[in-house]
Protein backbone atom coordinates (compact mmCIF):
# COMPACT_ATOMS: atom_id res chain seq x y z
CA UNK A 1 0.00 0.00 0.00
CA UNK A 2 1.29 3.39 -1.02
CA UNK A 3 1.20 6.52 0.80
CA UNK A 4 1.06 9.77 -0.34
CA UNK A 5 2.77 12.82 1.36
CA UNK A 6 2.72 16.33 1.15
CA UNK A 7 4.45 17.83 3.76
CA UNK A 8 6.19 21.19 3.14
CA UNK A 9 3.21 22.15 0.97
CA UNK A 10 0.83 24.41 1.68
CA UNK A 11 -2.04 23.18 3.88
CA UNK A 12 -4.76 23.39 1.22
CA UNK A 13 -3.05 21.20 -0.91
CA UNK A 14 -1.89 18.75 2.04
CA UNK A 15 -5.84 18.55 2.96
CA UNK A 16 -6.57 16.95 -0.37
CA UNK A 17 -3.45 14.78 -0.58
CA UNK A 18 -1.75 14.46 2.53
CA UNK A 19 -1.71 10.39 3.78
CA UNK A 20 -3.40 9.26 1.00
CA UNK A 21 -3.45 5.01 0.93
CA UNK A 22 -3.76 3.68 -2.37
CA UNK A 23 -4.01 -0.33 -2.65
CA UNK A 24 -2.97 -2.51 -5.47
CA UNK A 25 -5.65 -1.23 -7.63
CA UNK A 26 -4.53 2.63 -7.90
CA UNK A 27 -7.88 3.95 -6.86
CA UNK A 28 -7.97 7.98 -7.28
CA UNK A 29 -10.23 8.56 -4.08
CA UNK A 30 -9.90 7.70 -0.78
CA UNK A 31 -11.15 3.79 -0.49
CA UNK A 32 -13.66 2.82 2.84
CA UNK A 33 -12.18 -0.12 4.67
CA UNK A 34 -15.26 -1.51 5.65
CA UNK A 35 -13.78 -4.47 8.18
CA UNK A 36 -13.54 -5.00 11.74
CA UNK A 37 -10.75 -7.15 11.39
CA UNK A 38 -7.59 -8.08 9.47
CA UNK A 39 -6.24 -11.69 8.23
CA UNK A 40 -2.88 -12.36 9.22
CA UNK A 41 -0.49 -14.67 7.03
CA UNK A 42 0.53 -16.72 10.16
CA UNK A 43 -0.15 -17.28 13.59
CA UNK A 44 3.59 -16.49 14.59
CA UNK A 45 2.41 -12.48 12.08
CA UNK A 46 -0.69 -12.65 14.63
CA UNK A 47 1.82 -13.13 17.58
CA UNK A 48 4.27 -10.26 16.28
CA UNK A 49 1.03 -7.45 15.51
CA UNK A 50 -0.31 -7.95 18.67
CA UNK A 51 3.22 -7.07 20.58
CA UNK A 52 3.89 -4.33 18.24
CA UNK A 53 2.03 -2.51 14.84
CA UNK A 54 3.75 -1.11 12.28
CA UNK A 55 2.08 2.19 10.54
CA UNK A 56 0.28 -0.06 8.09
CA UNK A 57 -0.59 -3.03 9.82
CA UNK A 58 -3.66 -3.38 11.81
CA UNK A 59 -4.89 -5.31 13.80
CA UNK A 60 -9.24 -4.21 14.94
CA UNK A 61 -11.02 -1.41 13.53
CA UNK A 62 -11.39 -0.44 17.53
CA UNK A 63 -7.55 0.22 17.49
CA UNK A 64 -7.16 1.58 13.93
CA UNK A 65 -8.29 1.06 9.80
CA UNK A 66 -7.00 2.51 6.85
CA UNK A 67 -9.16 4.52 5.95
CA UNK A 68 -8.88 6.14 9.89
CA UNK A 69 -5.40 5.89 9.71
CA UNK A 70 -5.30 8.63 6.77
CA UNK A 71 -7.88 11.27 8.31
CA UNK A 72 -5.67 10.51 11.65
CA UNK A 73 -2.05 11.91 9.08
CA UNK A 74 -3.96 14.32 7.13
CA UNK A 75 -5.30 16.39 10.44
CA UNK A 76 -1.96 16.23 11.58
CA UNK A 77 -0.11 17.30 9.16
CA UNK A 78 -2.59 20.25 8.78
CA UNK A 79 -2.26 20.86 12.75
CA UNK A 80 1.54 20.56 13.11
CA UNK A 81 1.28 17.51 15.27
CA UNK A 82 3.28 14.21 14.96
CA UNK A 83 0.06 12.56 15.33
CA UNK A 84 -3.36 12.39 15.72
CA UNK A 85 -6.14 9.70 16.63
CA UNK A 86 -9.73 9.72 15.56
CA UNK A 87 -12.42 9.09 17.64
CA UNK A 88 -16.25 8.64 17.51
CA UNK A 89 -17.73 12.10 18.47
CA UNK A 90 -15.92 15.28 19.63
CA UNK A 91 -16.82 14.67 23.17
CA UNK A 92 -14.97 10.95 23.06
CA UNK A 93 -12.02 13.81 21.87
CA UNK A 94 -12.42 15.53 24.76
CA UNK A 95 -12.91 12.87 27.09
CA UNK A 96 -10.23 10.53 25.41
CA UNK A 97 -7.46 13.16 25.82
CA UNK A 98 -8.59 14.52 30.14
CA UNK A 99 -9.54 11.06 31.26
CA UNK A 100 -6.52 9.39 29.68
CA UNK A 101 -4.03 12.57 30.71
CA UNK A 102 -5.17 12.50 34.47
CA UNK A 103 -5.28 10.36 37.41
CA UNK A 104 -7.31 10.78 41.07
CA UNK A 105 -5.25 13.54 42.70
CA UNK A 106 -4.25 15.46 39.67
CA UNK A 107 -4.99 19.17 39.36
CA UNK A 108 -6.19 20.59 36.25
CA UNK A 109 -7.53 24.65 35.35
CA UNK A 110 -9.69 25.19 32.89
CA UNK A 111 -11.83 28.48 31.45
CA UNK A 112 -15.67 28.24 33.07
CA UNK A 113 -16.61 29.44 29.72
CA UNK A 114 -16.83 26.18 28.01
CA UNK A 115 -19.33 23.83 26.01
CA UNK A 116 -21.96 22.34 28.19
CA UNK A 117 -20.48 19.07 27.87
CA UNK A 118 -16.86 19.57 27.99
CA UNK A 119 -18.42 21.04 31.55
CA UNK A 120 -20.08 17.20 32.39
CA UNK A 121 -16.40 16.09 31.40
CA UNK A 122 -14.77 17.95 34.11
CA UNK A 123 -17.42 17.49 36.68
CA UNK A 124 -16.74 13.30 35.73
CA UNK A 125 -13.16 13.95 36.40
CA UNK A 126 -13.80 16.00 39.58
CA UNK A 127 -15.56 12.58 40.52
CA UNK A 128 -13.07 10.33 39.56
CA UNK A 129 -10.67 12.45 42.11
CA UNK A 130 -9.34 15.23 39.78
CA UNK A 131 -9.65 18.58 41.75
CA UNK A 132 -10.82 21.12 38.79
CA UNK A 133 -10.36 24.81 38.99
CA UNK A 134 -12.31 27.34 37.22
CA UNK A 135 -11.34 30.47 35.99
CA UNK A 136 -12.27 33.41 33.38
CA UNK A 137 -10.21 32.50 30.58
CA UNK A 138 -9.01 36.17 29.23
CA UNK A 139 -7.89 36.92 32.88
CA UNK A 140 -4.35 36.23 32.75
CA UNK A 141 -3.94 37.11 36.32
CA UNK A 142 -6.82 34.33 37.45
CA UNK A 143 -4.64 31.93 35.17
CA UNK A 144 -1.48 32.77 36.85
CA UNK A 145 -3.37 32.37 40.01
CA UNK A 146 -4.69 28.97 39.60
CA UNK A 147 -2.16 27.35 38.00
CA UNK A 148 0.39 26.23 40.82
CA UNK A 149 3.76 23.39 40.61
CA UNK A 150 2.08 20.17 39.82
CA UNK A 151 -0.75 21.19 37.63
CA UNK A 152 -1.13 18.36 35.25
CA UNK A 153 -3.29 20.56 33.00
CA UNK A 154 -5.40 23.16 31.49
CA UNK A 155 -8.04 23.13 29.27
CA UNK A 156 -10.00 26.12 27.39
CA UNK A 157 -11.46 26.88 23.99
CA UNK A 158 -9.46 28.85 22.28
CA UNK A 159 -13.06 30.84 20.80
CA UNK A 160 -15.37 30.29 23.60
CA UNK A 161 -18.81 28.20 23.13
CA UNK A 162 -20.95 30.25 22.81
CA UNK A 163 -19.58 34.01 23.93
CA UNK A 164 -17.02 33.90 21.63
CA UNK A 165 -14.65 35.21 24.11
CA UNK A 166 -10.41 34.79 22.81
CA UNK A 167 -8.03 33.51 24.56
CA UNK A 168 -4.38 34.43 24.95
CA UNK A 169 -3.25 30.90 23.61
CA UNK A 170 0.60 31.52 23.98
CA UNK A 171 0.29 33.59 27.25
CA UNK A 172 -1.31 30.50 29.04
CA UNK A 173 0.39 28.25 27.31
CA UNK A 174 3.99 29.97 28.88
CA UNK A 175 1.78 29.78 32.75
CA UNK A 176 1.27 25.88 32.21
CA UNK A 177 4.31 25.08 31.07
CA UNK A 178 6.09 27.02 33.54
CA UNK A 179 4.48 25.27 35.79
CA UNK A 180 5.37 21.29 34.28
CA UNK A 181 1.32 21.17 33.07
CA UNK A 182 0.24 20.54 29.53
CA UNK A 183 -2.07 22.49 27.68
CA UNK A 184 -5.11 21.02 25.99
CA UNK A 185 -7.00 23.37 23.63
CA UNK A 186 -10.81 22.98 22.12
CA UNK A 187 -9.72 24.38 18.91
CA UNK A 188 -13.31 23.73 17.23
CA UNK A 189 -14.38 27.42 16.63
CA UNK A 190 -11.06 28.77 15.51
CA UNK A 191 -10.73 25.85 13.17
CA UNK A 192 -7.78 24.25 11.29
CA UNK A 193 -7.90 26.81 8.80
CA UNK A 194 -7.36 29.92 11.16
CA UNK A 195 -5.59 28.45 13.73
CA UNK A 196 -2.23 26.06 14.29
CA UNK A 197 -2.75 25.96 18.44
CA UNK A 198 0.49 23.80 18.63
CA UNK A 199 2.06 27.23 17.04
CA UNK A 200 1.15 29.05 20.08
CA UNK A 201 1.61 26.41 22.56
CA UNK A 202 -0.83 24.01 22.63
CA UNK A 203 -0.02 20.37 23.55
CA UNK A 204 -2.78 18.55 22.83
CA UNK A 205 -5.58 20.09 20.40
CA UNK A 206 -9.08 18.49 20.15
CA UNK A 207 -11.48 19.08 17.36
CA UNK A 208 -15.46 17.77 16.94
CA UNK A 209 -14.66 16.92 13.21
CA UNK A 210 -18.48 16.89 12.96
CA UNK A 211 -18.17 20.34 12.54
CA UNK A 212 -15.86 22.53 9.94
CA UNK A 213 -13.87 19.38 9.18
CA UNK A 214 -17.03 17.42 8.11
CA UNK A 215 -18.56 20.61 6.99
CA UNK A 216 -22.25 19.42 5.46
CA UNK A 217 -23.74 18.34 8.95
CA UNK A 218 -23.67 14.61 7.88
CA UNK A 219 -21.65 12.60 10.15
CA UNK A 220 -19.96 12.33 13.85
CA UNK A 221 -16.71 12.63 14.39
CA UNK A 222 -13.71 13.47 16.28
CA UNK A 223 -9.93 13.87 16.84
CA UNK A 224 -7.50 14.73 19.10
CA UNK A 225 -3.81 15.59 17.22
CA UNK A 226 -0.40 15.62 19.46
CA UNK A 227 3.28 14.26 20.32
CA UNK A 228 3.48 10.62 18.77
CA UNK A 229 3.92 9.76 22.47
CA UNK A 230 0.99 11.00 23.82
CA UNK A 231 -1.44 9.90 20.76
CA UNK A 232 -0.46 6.21 20.75
CA UNK A 233 0.65 5.78 24.18
CA UNK A 234 -1.65 7.69 26.32
CA UNK A 235 -4.81 8.27 24.46
CA UNK A 236 -4.66 4.99 22.09
CA UNK A 237 -5.03 2.55 24.46
CA UNK A 238 -7.70 4.09 26.55
CA UNK A 239 -9.43 5.05 23.10
CA UNK A 240 -9.53 2.28 22.07
CA UNK A 241 -10.27 -0.37 24.88
CA UNK A 242 -13.13 1.88 25.74
CA UNK A 243 -14.18 1.97 22.34
CA UNK A 244 -14.17 5.74 21.62
CA UNK A 245 -12.60 4.70 18.04
CA UNK A 246 -14.31 6.80 14.52
CA UNK A 247 -16.10 4.41 12.36
CA UNK A 248 -14.04 3.71 9.00
CA UNK A 249 -17.46 5.01 6.77
CA UNK A 250 -17.41 8.52 8.99
CA UNK A 251 -13.53 9.08 8.41
CA UNK A 252 -13.86 8.59 4.47
CA UNK A 253 -16.50 11.08 5.22
CA UNK A 254 -14.05 13.01 6.99
CA UNK A 255 -11.24 13.24 4.49
CA UNK A 256 -13.67 14.21 1.80
CA UNK A 257 -14.69 17.31 4.14
CA UNK A 258 -11.21 18.13 4.26
CA UNK A 259 -10.43 18.58 0.87
CA UNK A 260 -12.92 21.92 0.62
CA UNK A 261 -12.32 22.73 4.42
CA UNK A 262 -9.93 25.65 3.70
CA UNK A 263 -12.51 27.41 0.74
CA UNK A 264 -15.63 26.88 2.78
CA UNK A 265 -14.45 28.08 6.33
CA UNK A 266 -12.83 31.53 4.49
CA UNK A 267 -15.86 32.02 2.83
CA UNK A 268 -17.91 31.38 5.53
CA UNK A 269 -15.90 33.80 7.78
CA UNK A 270 -15.98 36.58 5.57
CA UNK A 271 -20.27 36.29 5.04
CA UNK A 272 -19.83 36.43 9.38
CA UNK A 273 -18.04 39.49 8.94
CA UNK A 274 -20.56 41.14 6.73
CA UNK A 275 -23.57 39.71 8.41
CA UNK A 276 -22.24 40.95 11.54
CA UNK A 277 -21.40 44.54 10.79
CA UNK A 278 -24.95 44.76 9.18
CA UNK A 279 -26.21 43.72 12.00
CA UNK A 280 -24.40 46.30 14.67
CA UNK A 281 -26.76 48.42 15.71
CA UNK A 282 -30.32 47.16 14.78
CA UNK A 283 -32.70 48.80 17.12
CA UNK A 284 -33.80 44.94 18.20
CA UNK A 285 -30.59 44.15 19.57
CA UNK A 286 -28.56 44.89 22.42
CA UNK A 287 -25.52 43.23 21.81
CA UNK A 288 -23.40 41.74 18.27
CA UNK A 289 -20.76 39.69 19.47
CA UNK A 290 -17.92 38.95 16.77
CA UNK A 291 -14.55 38.69 17.33
CA UNK A 292 -14.15 40.35 13.67
CA UNK A 293 -15.51 43.19 15.11
CA UNK A 294 -13.40 46.32 16.44
CA UNK A 295 -15.39 46.49 19.60
CA UNK A 296 -14.79 43.12 20.86
CA UNK A 297 -12.97 42.80 23.99
CA UNK A 298 -10.38 40.42 22.31
CA UNK A 299 -10.81 42.03 18.78
CA UNK A 300 -7.13 42.71 18.59
CA UNK A 301 -6.05 39.15 19.93
CA UNK A 302 -8.15 37.80 18.01
CA UNK A 303 -6.80 39.05 14.83
CA UNK A 304 -3.10 37.81 16.16
CA UNK A 305 -4.18 34.29 16.87
CA UNK A 306 -6.36 34.41 13.74
CA UNK A 307 -6.53 36.81 11.30
CA UNK A 308 -9.97 36.18 11.17
CA UNK A 309 -12.86 36.63 13.18
CA UNK A 310 -14.35 32.98 12.15
CA UNK A 311 -17.63 31.56 11.07
CA UNK A 312 -19.65 32.34 14.13
CA UNK A 313 -21.83 35.33 15.50
CA UNK A 314 -23.58 35.68 19.13
CA UNK A 315 -26.57 38.21 18.96
CA UNK A 316 -28.25 39.31 22.06
CA UNK A 317 -32.24 39.88 20.99
CA UNK A 318 -33.32 42.90 23.13
CA UNK A 319 -36.69 41.76 24.92
CA UNK A 320 -34.83 38.50 26.58
CA UNK A 321 -36.76 34.65 26.23
CA UNK A 322 -39.73 35.33 24.50
CA UNK A 323 -38.42 37.74 21.47
CA UNK A 324 -35.57 35.23 20.77
CA UNK A 325 -38.34 32.77 20.59
CA UNK A 326 -40.22 34.55 18.68
CA UNK A 327 -37.27 35.91 15.97
CA UNK A 328 -36.25 32.19 15.66
CA UNK A 329 -39.71 31.04 14.47
CA UNK A 330 -39.59 33.89 11.63
CA UNK A 331 -36.79 32.54 10.19
CA UNK A 332 -36.78 31.22 7.00
CA UNK A 333 -33.92 30.23 5.83
CA UNK A 334 -31.22 29.93 8.90
CA UNK A 335 -32.53 26.87 10.77
CA UNK A 336 -33.24 26.46 13.92
CA UNK A 337 -30.44 23.45 15.59
CA UNK A 338 -27.99 22.72 17.98
CA UNK A 339 -25.33 22.28 15.65
CA UNK A 340 -22.57 24.51 13.62
CA UNK A 341 -19.87 24.21 10.89
CA UNK A 342 -22.75 23.22 8.74
CA UNK A 343 -23.04 24.67 4.82
CA UNK A 344 -26.30 25.08 6.22
CA UNK A 345 -26.61 28.25 8.78
CA UNK A 346 -27.61 27.45 11.72
CA UNK A 347 -29.02 29.24 15.00
CA UNK A 348 -28.94 28.22 18.54
CA UNK A 349 -30.67 29.58 21.61
CA UNK A 350 -27.91 28.31 24.00
CA UNK A 351 -29.69 28.40 27.57
CA UNK A 352 -32.48 26.21 26.27
CA UNK A 353 -30.35 23.68 24.63
CA UNK A 354 -26.51 23.46 24.80
CA UNK A 355 -25.79 25.11 28.23
CA UNK A 356 -29.28 24.58 29.42
CA UNK A 357 -28.00 22.79 32.64
CA UNK A 358 -26.12 24.96 33.63
CA UNK A 359 -27.38 27.36 36.81
CA UNK A 360 -28.88 30.71 36.09
CA UNK A 361 -26.27 32.16 38.13
CA UNK A 362 -23.28 30.28 35.65
CA UNK A 363 -25.36 31.31 32.39
CA UNK A 364 -25.37 34.45 33.98
CA UNK A 365 -21.60 34.84 35.06
CA UNK A 366 -20.76 33.65 30.62
CA UNK A 367 -22.77 35.58 29.12
CA UNK A 368 -25.27 33.01 28.49
CA UNK A 369 -28.80 35.49 28.65
CA UNK A 370 -32.38 34.53 27.82
CA UNK A 371 -31.84 36.60 24.85
CA UNK A 372 -28.59 35.25 23.22
CA UNK A 373 -28.82 33.26 20.30
CA UNK A 374 -25.37 31.93 18.46
CA UNK A 375 -25.33 32.04 14.74
CA UNK A 376 -23.28 29.67 12.87
CA UNK A 377 -22.34 31.21 9.27
CA UNK A 378 -23.20 28.86 6.54
CA UNK A 379 -22.40 29.02 2.46
CA UNK A 380 -25.61 30.47 1.78
CA UNK A 381 -25.25 34.40 0.17
CA UNK A 382 -24.71 36.75 2.69
CA UNK A 383 -27.41 39.59 1.95
CA UNK A 384 -29.70 36.48 1.89
CA UNK A 385 -28.94 35.75 5.67
CA UNK A 386 -28.74 39.01 6.68
CA UNK A 387 -32.43 39.78 4.82
CA UNK A 388 -33.55 36.70 6.56
CA UNK A 389 -32.36 37.78 9.88
CA UNK A 390 -33.84 41.58 9.68
CA UNK A 391 -36.92 40.32 8.96
CA UNK A 392 -36.78 38.12 11.63
CA UNK A 393 -35.90 41.02 14.30
CA UNK A 394 -38.22 43.46 12.76
CA UNK A 395 -41.03 41.43 13.16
Amino acid sequence: MSVTSAKGLHPRTQAVHHGTRRSQYGEMAEAIFLTQGFVYDSAAQAEARFVESGPDEFIYARYGNPTSRMFEDRIAALEGTEDAFATASGMAAVNGAMFSLCSPGDHVVAARALFGSCLYVLDLLAKFGVEVSYVDGTDLDQWKAAIRPGTKAVFFESVSNPGLEVIDMQAVADLAHAAGAQVVVDNVFATPVFSRAVDMGADIVVYSATKHIDGGGRALAGVICGTRDFIRGTAEPYLKHTGGAISPFHSWIMLNGLATMDLRVRAQAQSAETIARALQGHAGLSRVIYPGLADHPQHDLAMRQMGSGGTMIAIEVAGGKDAAFAALDRLNIIKISNNLGDAKSIVTHPATTTHQRLSDENKAQLGITPGLLRLSVGLEDAQDLIDDLVNALNG
